[in-house]
């Protein structure tokens, strides 16, 4: 999937149809020149419906729909007969989209099940015909209830991905790099801050043919809980990753500080991912020869005493199998 194609925020407008109108019909037959009222129901309106799709990973086939309309429930009929309902209108959108209210920016639900379907707009009740309105001090009523008019919505869909493992580190940590390695995916890459603007996603093939789902989330900045940086548009991700893995680069000027400012600013946008499973991984020891990483490895064991980590390259390859093991074992406990 390339970055351009990865769309995680789309605004929509959507409107469900009306009810019909009920009929206010009187039964006319041969022979009978004043039967009694016969008149239907009118149909309801056509709802607008979400429904999650687990091959469905991104929003860009809603990136250029910007009303969503359902149709209009049919008008009732004589002899009783109810008008049709309706056409509803189905919005496929991946697991993990998060449906908000435009106006307000409150949340009105998620979708997190295949197949799961949500009314997001609800269709308009159809009007009742004459035939309920009979008594008997009215034996002919002439008139009928006109249908409820439907819903109309603006609505933003937003969406938090779901996979396994979340690689969270400043930009140029190298972890595009190593998702590039790990899996299939071809993120692009460069020597700058900020080469990925969206998340990108890969499998990662493990052992006796099973496989999970890592994420390349943008890189975090100091402040990016207030917004600065990429902000919120990439801490939302974070939120349906299972566990997290911290990139530090080796050449870092002090890889626990950088640590204690990744996980601060994870904890003031949402308190609770600090409940995840966390594996630090310190990046591009290539750069290192096997002395300096036995002294810097002595070092991290008194700065790291809870939180496990792991030393590792990309471009050489080197420990990317204890890496993958490392997750494995932190995604099946």
């Amino acid at each position: 999937m390339t970055e351009g194609n990865f769309v995680d925020y789309v605004k929509i407008y959507v409107s469900s149809g009306k009810g019909g109108k009920g009929s206010s019909h009187l039964h006319r037959e041969k022979f009978i020149e004043k039967g009694g009222p016969d008149g239907g129901d009118g149909g309801r309106g056509g709802h607008v419906i979400l429904v999650g799709r687990k091959n469905l990973w991104t929003l860009f086939h809603l990136k250029f729909m910007r009303h969503v309309k359902a149709g209009h429930g049919g008008d009732g009929g004589s002899s009783r007969s109810t008008g049709a309902d309706g056409e509803d209108q189905f919005i496929e959108v991946p697991l993990g989209t998060v449906v908000k209210d435009k106006e307000t920016d409150e949340v009105l639900f998620e979708i997190t099940e295949d197949g799961e379907e949500r009314i997001l707009a609800l269709g308009g009740k159809g009007g009742l015909g004459n035939w309920h309105f009979r008594s008997s001090t009215n034996q002919t009523p002439r008139y009928a209830q006109p249908g409820l008019a439907g819903e109309e919505k603006d609505v933003i869909l937003e969406l938090k991905v779901l996979a396994d493992v979340g690689l969270v580190g400043f930009p140029n940590a190298g972890k595009s790099t190593l998702l590039s390695v790990l899996t299939s995916a071809k993120p692009k890459i460069a020597d700058y801050p900020f080469t990925t603007l969206k998340p990108n996603l890969g499998i990662v093939a493990y052992r006796d043919f099973q496989s999970f789902v890592i994420a390349d989330i943008p890189g975090i900045i100091e402040g990016a809980a207030e917004g600065k940086g990429l902000g919120h548009y990439f801490l939302r991700h974070i939120e349906r990753n299972s566990t997290l893995l911290f990139l530090i680069p080796v050449d870092s000027p002090n890889i626990k500080e950088e640590y204690d400012i990744l996980i601060r600013e994870l904890e003031e946008y949402n308190p609770e991912l600090l409940n995840k499973q966390r594996l630090v991984a310190i990046s591009k020891c290539d750069m290192i020869d096997e002395e300096l990483q036995s002294e810097l490895k002595a070092e991290l064991d008194q700065q790291f005493k809870n939180t496990p980590y792991v030393f590792f390259s990309s471009v050489s390859q080197y420990n990317l199998q204890l890496l993958k093991d490392r997750l494995w074992k932190m995604l099946n406990e």
